[in-house]
């Protein structure tokens, strides 16, 4: 575990997968981390770890799609050490065919994985703009620049997403503030992944699924890319996947 330095990482869905893997390698990193998700009791585990293994991070509750929930988490981090880095990572993949897609179902996905990347994108900057510096990065999928079957809800959500962190990435690049956006354009593997890809008829072999730490890795080096040589948008996808 590195030493600690004055600066925190804020990671919005903090899940046990990407998010949690994020939030390990800041840490092995020196960085403090406020991490938040829906169910705060479940980030128990991801905290002791970190702990244990010399690091400092904290878990709270949060919902993303609330600005005043966001605005607190934000400025909570930025008061222990000044916020450096902020990764919106919210999920809310979904499949239903077109005709059952319920106006609520299409404005709940719209609002978790759209509107709350905008809450946390602004409020971040709000924090990072006095002091010129800092990384927002964006957790996008494949659906972020196509649609498919069953995916109306949930790739229009992304893909607002995506022109979310474009603008952003304009207007803030040049006063000093990185923001980046990932395509995620794979499976993550897990246990959940693999059984479901069992019961499909498509066992996992190398070169399938991603590693959520390799991943995380991807983070890291965005984050700490030199100014003259920033990226924009970056797709990850392992070597074995079409695309």
């Amino acid at each position: 575990m590195a030493q600690g330095r004055a600066a925190t990482v804020a990671v919005i869905g903090a899940g046990d997968f990407i998010g949690a893997a994020i939030a390990r390698r800041f840490a092995a990193g020196g960085y403090q981390v406020f991490a938040g998700r829906r169910n705060g009791d479940k980030l128990a585990p991801l905290v002791a770890e970190i702990t244990a293994a010399g690091g400092r991070c904290e878990g709270r509750t949060l919902d993303a799609r609330k600005v005043e929930d966001v605005a607190a988490f934000l400025a909570e981090a930025d008061a222990a050490a000044p916020l450096e880095a902020c990764i919106f990572n919210v999920g809310a993949n979904v499949n239903f065919p077109l005709l059952e897609t319920t106006d609520r179902v299409f404005r709940k996905v719209w609002e978790m994985a759209c509107e709350a990347g905008f809450f946390t994108g602004r409020e971040a900057a709000r924090l990072m703009l006095p002091r010129g510096r800092g990384s927002i990065l964006f957790t996008g999928a494949t659906a972020s620049v196509r649609g498919g079957v069953g995916y109306a809800a949930f790739a229009s959500a992304k893909a607002g997403l995506r022109a979310v962190a474009q603008s952003m990435a304009r207007e803030l690049g040049p006063q000093g503030i990185h923001v980046a956006h990932l395509v995620i354009d794979a499976g993550v593997d897990t246990a959940w992944v693999r059984q479901r890809r069992e019961q499909a008829g498509r066992p996992t072999a190398p070169g399938d699924l991603m590693e959520p730490a390799s991943i995380a890795e991807t983070y890291w080096m965005l984050h700490h890319q030199p100014r003259d040589a920033w990226t924009h948008e970056l797709d990850l996808r392992p070597f074995g996947e079409r695309w």
